[in-house]
């Protein structure tokens, strides 16, 4: 097998002395903001205030075998089981409380709390978790686009005022500058000048390093590196991105990567069947991820690298507030809504040459899951195969690895007739 790459260790363990450091800093007397992951996280970082994501965390909870648990629980308290569970986990492991069934120990109640209005339940959810923890709420809003083009990567970088539009940027913005209040409230002091636009400056050269990662994995012979290290590698410097560790990070990992594609080293010498996997991380069994290699099928992409220059490089243009509200307004969307998801991923699949996209269908979350079925259309009307799973991002409860591993080697069988066929 293939090693890991040092710098997928080092990670892992910055972002755990990060969360175990956290308890210090609020026992000084700081406070941390909790929010969603489409919320404009620039605002705290740039008031150097510490945030936890939501998601992030839901995923630990379940990486931890700790999410059954807090879901049983949370349906027994009368919460329903259609609520979106990455989203919501978090708020039931808090209701519990108790340290022994919390990652680390658990978090301490937040000082602020923001999320989106991307979805239905999420303004609910967090509602609970200001009525349980008494932290000021901020809400931000989701307005639909009215027209939305298809390939929206390439205008959103330097035009993005007439393609996300002045009504909403300006909605956007004005929001961002509310939260900004808030968090200043809340930290008891203001955000140094020039912070946010130095902050975007970085979160842009990150990026940019992230996107020459991506190129270099798509034009790789053979994948030189597994999806669950590519994801640490470039989600937990997205956590704390634009500073220091996070752009000194993203460079060793290009730099790792480099050498590793020059020397020839593969995650299959065999290599044959290259997949993607669409959708948040499968986080209660990434092991899901190596179990077709011994036949030569690897998969060759998750969103969460290449999306980092896609979704988040916007040009300043002299005013970073705008340039950040540009950036939110459907950072979200742009992953799971038609016309933009199915086009990405279609652009995504042929880049680096996908035979099979493999899409996860968390039923409970509409947004992640509704919107594969277009995802999966497109896709097919581009040559790609698809295999649904109909899964949870978080809930291992129904999951059956033997029943999805049997419908991905199907999928896998499919493609490989397909190359007999054509003499490849």
């Amino acid at each position: 097998m293939t090693p890991a790459l040092p710098c997928t260790a080092e990670a892992a363990a910055y972002q755990r002395d990060w969360a175990k450091s956290l308890r210090a800093r609020l026992a000084g007397g700081e406070a941390y903001a909790f929010a969603n992951a489409d919320t404009p996280m620039e605002v705290f970082h740039a008031l150097d205030m510490p945030v936890v994501v939501n998601q992030w965390w839901s995923s630990v909870i379940a990486a931890k075998k700790l999410s059954g648990l807090h879901l049983d629980a949370s349906e027994a308290m009368g919460f329903h089981a259609r609520l979106a569970k990455y989203s919501a986990l978090p708020l039931f492991a808090a209701i519990d409380g108790r340290p022994e069934t919390q990652p680390w120990g658990g978090l301490p109640a937040p000082g602020l709390l923001c999320a989106r209005a991307s979805a239905d339940d999420h303004p609910l959810i967090f509602a609970e978790w200001a009525r349980l923890t008494g932290a000021p709420l901020k809400i931000l809003s989701a307005p639909g686009h009215p027209d939305p083009e298809p390939d929206w990567w390439t205008p959103l970088r330097r035009d993005w005022e007439a393609t996300v539009g002045a009504d909403r940027l300006d909605l956007m913005a004005g929001e961002i500058a509310e939260l900004t209040e808030m968090a200043e409230q809340v930290a008891g002091r203001r955000t140094p000048d020039g912070a946010l636009a130095q902050l975007m400056e970085r979160i842009d050269r990150q990026e940019r390093i992230f996107e020459a990662c991506a190129q270099m994995i798509a034009e790789a012979p053979r994948l030189p590196v597994r999806i669950s290290e590519m994801i640490p590698n470039v989600m937990i410097p997205q956590w704390h991105r634009g500073s220091d560790w996070a752009l000194a990070h993203a460079q060793r990992f290009r730099d790792a990567l480099a050498a590793r594609i020059a020397s020839g080293a593969a995650v299959c010498p065999d290599e044959r069947v290259r997949m993607m996997w669409i959708g948040a991380g499968l986080w209660f069994d990434t092991g899901f991820y190596t179990a077709f290699e011994d036949q030569g099928a690897v998969f060759a992409w998750s969103m969460y690298l290449p999306f980092a220059a896609d979704g988040y490089v916007r040009a300043n243009h002299g005013d970073p507030v705008r340039a950040l509200a540009a950036r939110v307004s459907d950072i979200n969307e742009h992953l799971h809504q038609p016309p933009w998801a199915g086009a990405w991923h279609v652009k995504e699949a042929q880049a680096n040459r996908i035979d099979l996209a493999v899409i996860i269908v968390p039923s409970a979350d509409r947004p992640s899951g509704y919107g594969t079925r277009f995802i999966a259309r497109a896709l097919e009307e581009a040559g790609v195969a698809t295999v649904m799973l109909d899964a949870d991002m978080v809930d291992a409860r129904g999951w059956d690895g033997a029943e999805a591993r049997a419908r991905v080697q199907a999928g896998i069988d499919r493609v490989t007739d397909g190359h007999r066929a054509k003499g490849r």
